[in-house]
Formats: structure tokens, sequence, C-alpha cells
């Protein structure tokens, strides 16, 4: 399952941290198909002296950085991407200027988790979409 970590200003960060999450899950489950029960978010809230961030940006700025096994399609990525500045403008009131996503994909084999590598598990939901 795709690994999350959301970073922004502190005190913004936490005061949505609940909608934001449920926002990020709901694009998650409908663009690459997770179950509702396969949620792994960090929320990396850090103080407004510690963040640095690009003029033109507001104390709502925030990074979504997103790992998880390659194997999906450019498109998959693409709707995304869309989904998640979509909604969380809309849902959550980040504007698509105040936020920045990446995806890092590695091979399965880079992947541990239940106790067994990543390529050799049984997963219930498919990579290859």
């Amino acid at each position: 399952m795709p690994q999350i970590k959301i970073f922004g200003v502190s005190n913004k960060l936490i005061s949505i941290r609940e909608k934001l999450s449920s926002t990020v899950h709901s694009c998650v489950m409908d663009a690459l198909g997770m179950p509702e029960d396969k949620r792994a978010q960090r929320f990396i809230p850090v103080e407004k002296e510690n963040f640095f961030m690009p003029k033109g940006r507001t104390d709502s700025y925030t990074i979504i950085e997103i790992s998880m096994i390659e194997g999906r399609t450019s498109e998959t990525k693409k709707r995304l991407i869309r989904l998640l500045f979509d909604r969380i403008q809309a849902q959550v009131g980040i504007s698509h200027m105040d936020l920045e996503i990446c995806i890092s994909e590695s091979p399965a084999s880079n992947w541990g988790f239940r106790g067994m590598h990543g390529d050799e598990i049984k997963l219930s939901y498919e990579v290859n979409v």
C-alpha cells in the first residue's frame, strides 16, 4: 500500500489533519483501487520558522509525498495527482498553488511488510493499474 507523508506549517496542518486525511485517502481509493482499510499516512507538522517555501505560497502550503511499489501506469498516477489537487482544494480549501505532490516508486523487492519481502507477498489489491 502506498506510504504517504504530508508536510505543512504546524498550526495549519494540525487544524485540517482529519479532513485532509480522509480526502487524500478517498483519492487513493478512487485512483489506485486501494481498499478502505489500507490507509498509511503520516502527518509531519513543521514550525513556520523551519519551513522555507517558494515565493507566493501561504501558510496553507502543503507537500504530499507518496511512496509506492512500481507498476501503475502514467495515466493512473496522473489521475491520482489530479484528484488530489481538485478534491483537496474543494474539500479542504488548499489552493492548487499551495499544494505540491511527489510520487516515488520502487520495485516490490525493495519493500518489506508483514515479515516478508514485497515481491513475495500476495496483496489484496492490484498494483498494475
